[in-house]
């Protein structure tokens, strides 16, 4: 456990000290474990850091509801920690706050791969929900832990979930899987950033107009295997395209028949575009 800003986070690091930083993100209620696949390819060359946002995984309960500044100052704290430039690889969601990392704190970042990221265009609307809802997300964790119901619907829904989202499942075993999602405060959390998405999605779109991205190398990777329809497809895609022009120095990569949960089932193209961005930095 490490401080994080004003949060306290779980963080697992591995690899040679020396390695080139990376520091790795779950998308929405993910844990540290949805990385090891990715992990087990890069931290013989990288010092992998993979940590669990508060009130997920391991970590304790948060002491801040999420929202895109707080989410960006934890990533901040923990590139502090890196104590160098790093390349963030963050997954779905977790592309919003490292995004605004990159335009709050460039200098903090040597390259990025996004990785099937959620992006939305919207306006931050009028009054934020987050604030009047997260307590009743917390309560209904609470609620879940005191009757026992956590221990059953948490993993249950974390197996519907990769289902759905993946074709490889769990890299590690179920009991690990369970200590994680029994927990009511990890239910709970998962709601709250539910909650949090849309006013996360707005806030970043307003950052956008007054902050730039850094001519750093990215890499947007793109899942349609369960995008549904031409329509929906093209659009995903499209969106992915936005972001990649960011950058000049921004590509994509178009995985068509793969999952939202790349960094279970293609870690090769994640270890790929991870191996590119450092090339790209020393060439430059």
């Amino acid at each position: 456990m490490v401080n994080a800003g004003r949060e306290r986070v779980h963080v697992v690091e591995s690899g040679p000290v020396d390695g080139v930083p990376l520091l790795l993100t779950s998308g929405l209620g993910g844990a540290w474990f949805d990385w090891t696949p990715t992990v087990e390819r890069l931290r013989d060359e990288y010092r992998t850091i993979v940590f669990d946002r508060p009130g997920l995984g391991l970590s304790p309960a948060a002491k801040a509801r999420p929202t895109l500044l707080r989410d960006t100052w934890v990533l901040e704290a923990l590139a502090v920690r890196a104590d160098r430039p790093l390349i963030v690889v963050a997954h779905s969601m977790a592309a919003f706050a490292a995004e605004a990392l990159a335009r709050l704190r460039p200098e903090r970042v040597l390259g990025m791969v996004l990785v099937d990221p959620s992006h939305e265009r919207t306006r931050l609307p009028p009054v934020p929900v987050g604030a009047a809802l997260t307590p009743l997300a917390t309560a209904a964790g609470a609620v879940l832990d005191a009757t026992r119901l956590a221990g059953v619907a948490g993993p249950l829904g974390r197996r519907l979930v990769l289902g759905r989202t993946s074709r490889r499942g769990e890299a590690v075993p179920d009991e690990v899987v369970r200590s994680v999602y029994r927990r009511g405060t990890v239910l709970g959390t998962v709601l709250a950033e539910e909650i949090a998405y849309r006013e996360m999605a707005a806030r970043l779109a307003w950052l956008r107009g007054r902050y730039s991205f850094p001519p750093v190398p990215l890499v947007v990777v793109t899942a349609l295997g369960d995008v549904r329809g031409p329509r929906g497809k093209r659009a995903w895609a499209e969106g992915h395209e936005r972001l990649a022009r960011m950058s000049p120095h921004g590509t994509r990569v178009e995985l068509p028949d793969a999952l939202h949960m790349v960094p279970l089932d293609r870690p090769d193209v994640l270890a790929d575009a991870v191996s590119g961005i450092h090339l790209a930095t020393e060439a430059g």
